[in-house]
């Protein structure tokens, strides 16, 4: 569903037509889904008998975008597992194999499905830089200028990270340093995986952003209101991605 631009100088009620006509298409966005089943085994001296569970797990962002400055970020992380083509990306959730990989995969944090629809995905470097295209249509990862575009419309990276942040202690552990949040863009703790080894670290304490710029990340942290830059970092890393709107 293709929504046109917002004109200036509509009527009321073409405002009010407009507004539905995006939100539906928000909507429609978010039906998409990612079907996880999950099988269990329970063998007797008899028989086997074999169940299986199916959880569905949203992976489009239902949240408005937000509005920051000149640009427009989703509101959620990326919460994907194919490429704009469809093909699909492997997820791994084994440590040592996600230490060796040279190829795109995505995991939850602590491999756990419910964490999805909170922190969305973590995603290796591999899959940020694909040229299938990770982010949606009508989306792009951002490059690191793009994040200083933010971080200088909000007085400057010593102080952005703090407008980005969720407040209170739900998704960042205490202090969550000048977390205000006035931006709307609703950073949380999402951790990140560790390329050497394949584990997670991080919870509630540190939330990373790839950006597009190869090997560069965005790092925000519980204890300070600062919008780190670090660049040279291994494509084996699994951080979060927040996209751009187009």
């Amino acid at each position: 569903m293709s929504i046109p631009p917002k004109q200036i100088g509509w009527s009321q009620k073409a405002n009010l037509l407009w507004e539905i006509s995006r939100q539906l298409d928000i909507t429609l966005n978010a039906m998409r889904i990612q079907v996880i089943s999950i099988t269990s085994t329970t063998t007797t001296s008899s028989s086997t008998t074999t169940t299986t569970t199916t959880t569905s797990v949203p992976e489009a962002c239902m949240e408005t975008p937000v509005t920051i400055g000149t640009q427009t970020w989703a509101k959620c992380n990326l919460n994907v597992s194919t490429f704009r083509n469809g093909d699909v990306i492997p997820q791994v959730t084994d440590p040592a194999v996600w230490a060796s990989l040279t190829t795109p995969a995505w995991c939850y944090l602590n491999n756990d499905p419910a964490n999805g629809p909170i922190y969305g995905k973590l995603y290796n470097g591999y899959a940020v830089n694909d040229p299938r295209g990770l982010a949606p249509v009508g989306q792009h990862i951002p490059t690191n200028a793009e994040w200083t575009i933010l971080s200088t419309f909000l007085g400057g990276e010593s102080v952005a990270g703090g407008k980005l942040k969720e407040i209170g202690s739900t998704y960042w552990d205490a202090p969550n340093t000048n977390a205000t949040n006035e931006s709307g863009f609703s950073a949380r703790g999402g951790a990140f995986r560790v390329d050497s080894t394949g584990a997670f670290f991080g919870a509630h304490y540190l939330g990373l952003f790839w950006t597009s710029t190869p090997s560069t990340y965005r790092l925000m942290s519980s204890f300070s209101p600062i919008l780190e830059t670090y660049s040279g970092v291994a494509n084996t890393y699994g951080f979060s991605v927040r996209c751009l709107i187009d």
